[in-house]
């Protein structure tokens, strides 16, 4: 009789769903979406940070991040709260796709989503390794939401979006 319970339950255990890869934050197996229509350069400006991803509340304030139209693509200035540590951001970008930048020192940025009015981003990588939000000045509710959504869409884990 044990025997046949330990058939049936290692029956069962075949037809479970395989476990699905996560990395950082996203869902690996999710399809990652950028934002085909951005258009770089409307970016230009200052920017503060009001939500990333992380594994636990708290860790670190908000960013906040200066983008720069040049010849060779954009300069980011500024620092970002990644994971929980404030990381500080000098670099060059360059667009690498449509929606994507490929970032000198770090892996490629894909931008999720922007408002039609170029007043939040929220920006991924296709590992997960992070997720984040910027806004122009204080995000309204519903843009928050929106780009919270689209992180979801992208695979994203709800439960480590953090409002910061």
């Amino acid at each position: 009789m044990h025997r046949v319970i330990l058939a049936a339950l290692l029956a069962l255990a075949a037809c479970a769903p395989a476990p699905t890869k996560v990395a950082g934050f996203r869902d690996t197996d999710t399809p990652i979406w950028s934002a085909a229509a951005l258009v770089p350069a409307q970016m230009a400006g200052d920017w503060r940070q009001v939500a990333a991803h992380a594994a636990r509340p708290g860790g670190c304030a908000a960013g906040a991040l200066t983008i720069t139209p040049m010849a060779e693509g954009l300069r980011l200035n500024g620092t970002l709260c990644l994971n929980g540590e404030m990381q500080r951001i000098a670099t060059t970008a360059r667009p690498a796709g449509p929606g994507r930048l490929s970032v000198d020192g770090q892996e490629d940025w894909w931008i999720l989503w922007v408002d039609s009015g170029y007043r939040t981003l929220a920006i991924g990588t296709p590992s997960g390794r992070f997720g984040f939000v910027l806004d122009r000045g204080a995000p309204a509710p519903d843009r928050l939401s929106a780009a919270r959504e689209v992180f979801d869409f992208n695979g994203y884990i709800p439960a480590a979006f953090r409002p910061l």
